[in-house]
């Protein structure tokens, strides 16, 4: 079975994937593959970018995304005329030709990965190039141009070790897809540390955050600008420590992590301060 691996760390946003992929499929007519893509509204891949945090401790995240060519998939059975069909190596296809123009299908599919062209009247998705790759083509057009790696194509087999590392993009949804990716962006806490009576940054001081459900730690210390940021992390609820000699202790006791938190510019006082 064919499968595709996208490492979303790997993704630096230079949009390559989605560019050949216009190239590839506008104006041109691939059928008994695919008809022509649209050159505007269609995207057969698409890298979604998302900012993260606020100003100024901003992270840009980039993540392209694709049919996932599922092994349960919805849009199959969703077709009344039997136009969507799994091919033996696992790729998902819409043929044209027995496509009636229902929209079933573009409402079936839970990761909007299928489009409708209304000049042709027909729905359209990525078809991982099968016209190239039933020519003797490796790898579809957007793997090819990947200038990071950030996107694997092949055979499950050999893929294994890759697989095993990723996780599903939206796992809510039941239909066992063949897109893996890996990376996916986790939350962050980040801020600054400063000292009110030196308007000065505090550099080496220990920040500790705890998942309140799991009790799980993770730590950092500032560097010289007062700056920390602990990566990595799952949403949830956390308390915060942040100690330094000579300094009293800073804490919150419970704070929500659902988006990336940016808690901004924290005062420390020294501790003869802190005891009167």
């Amino acid at each position: 079975m064919k499968a595709l691996v996208i490492d979303a760390s790997k993704c630096n946003g230079c949009y390559n994937c989605q560019i050949a992929c216009k190239d590839e499929h506008v104006g041109n007519d691939w059928s008994p593959y695919a008809r022509p893509q649209p050159l505007i509204g269609h995207f057969w891949i698409k890298v979604i970018d998302k900012v993260r945090g606020t100003f100024p401790k901003v992270k840009v995240s980039y993540r392209p995304d694709i049919c996932r060519h599922c092994a349960n998939a919805p849009c199959i059975s969703a077709c009344k005329y039997g136009a969507i069909d799994r091919r033996e190596d696992g790729i998902v296809l819409i043929d044209p030709d027995r496509c009636r123009g229902e929209k079933d299908c573009v409402a079936a599919c839970p990761y909007g990965a299928v489009y409708f062209n209304e000049d042709l009247n027909i729905a359209q998705k990525c078809t991982l190039c099968t016209h190239l790759l039933d020519k003797g083509e490796k790898e579809p057009r957007c793997v090819e141009v990947c200038p990071t790696g950030a996107l694997v194509f092949g055979e499950e087999e050999g893929l294994g070790q890759l697989i095993d590392r990723s996780e599903m993009a939206e796992p809510e949804h039941a239909a066992e897809p063949r897109v893996h990716y890996i990376g996916l962006p986790k939350r962050f806490i980040a801020g600054a540390v400063y000292d009110p009576s030196e308007d000065e940054c505090i550099e080496g001081a220990l920040v500790t955050v705890v998942n309140r459900e799991d009790g799980v730690e993770a730590e950092t210390l500032t560097d010289e600008f007062g700056d920390f940021w602990l990566e990595g992390l799952k949403a949830g609820d956390y308390s915060l420590t942040i100690e330094k000699e000579g300094y009293g202790p800073y804490r919150v006791e419970c704070f929500s992590v659902e988006e990336d938190v940016n808690l901004g510019d924290i005062a420390l006082t020294d501790q003869e301060t802190a005891r009167t």
